[in-house]
């Protein structure tokens, strides 16, 4: 690890995350534009848990849903990384790739290249077959996201989380096997 960073991308940062991110994530999870796939917005309290979720899933694991910063800057931009997942499904227990970022840095394509370098750190780090995305049917940029770092369409499905959400409940899988890329 150079600096604070676990690894960087070209124009990103990828950390675990610290205390001064709690107030930085509880906006962008405020953010009704941003939470606009998600049946709610997580409060004060869920966003704390969340963090330190993924501050003890980077300590065992050496990685989680990383705190991510534009290096130009400095500045916190969201997360971006790779998390486990074991909801109810036929493909649970898996590794999901997964990010939300601060409205203001959407459009820039900083979303795909965090997700590209995340997919280039489990190749390197993890020894996973393959690593999954999944989001609701409707959210098409995230949908276009998948593709755009060479992830494939598994199957539509119901998500158990969702099952009281009638526009978001059906949801995409996507996959990507890591042995197939080298």
């Amino acid at each position: 690890m150079e600096g604070p960073y676990h690894f960087t991308s070209e124009r990103l940062g990828f950390r675990n995350w610290i205390l001064s991110d709690i107030e930085k994530m509880v906006r962008i999870n405020a953010d009704q534009e941003v939470m606009k796939f998600f049946p709610s917005l997580p409060s004060k309290q869920e966003t704390v848990a969340f963090i330190q979720r993924m501050q003890t899933q980077f300590a065992k694991k050496n990685y989680c849903y990383f705190a991510v910063d534009e290096l130009a800057s400095g500045t916190f931009i969201g997360f971006t990384g790779l998390s486990d997942q074991n909801y109810e499904s036929d493909f649970t227990p898996h590794t999901d790739i997964g990010w939300r970022l601060s409205r203001s840095f959407w459009s820039r394509g900083y979303a795909t290249e965090g997700a590209k370098a995340c997919l280039e750190y489990a190749k390197q780090h993890m020894n996973l077959p393959e690593i999954f995305a999944v989001a609701p049917k409707v959210n098409l940029n995230s949908i276009r996201v998948m593709e755009k770092i060479g992830m494939s369409f598994v199957k539509n499905f119901e998500h158990p989380g969702l099952q009281h959400n009638a526009s978001l409940k059906t949801c995409v899988l996507y996959s990507y096997k890591m042995s197939c890329n080298y």
